[in-house]
């Protein structure tokens, strides 16, 4: 299956896009996602460990079985004041 991942912030100005494909198998979860993303773009790696993926606006655990309609976001932690 291919997913769209939406990226924001830190995670968008390092890859260079707002969305991004990435091909991962039937049944592949958030952690195979973030494996495939952190290989596919070695840029995001260190930011992936510290970032929040959703599914479909919410929340996302590493256990969470993906589908190839699903609409997914990458979103990095956020400072400030």
């Amino acid at each position: 299956m291919i997913l769209q991942v939406r990226l924001f912030a830190r995670a968008r100005d390092l890859a260079g896009a707002d969305t991004i494909r990435v091909e991962l198998s039937e049944g592949a979860t958030i952690a195979d996602l973030r494996r495939r993303l952190a290989a596919d773009y070695p840029v995001l790696a260190g930011l992936l460990e510290r970032s929040a993926l959703a599914v479909e606006n919410d929340f996302a655990d590493d256990l969470r079985v993906l589908s190839a309609h699903d609409e997914v976001a990458l979103l990095p932690p956020v400072s400030g004041g």
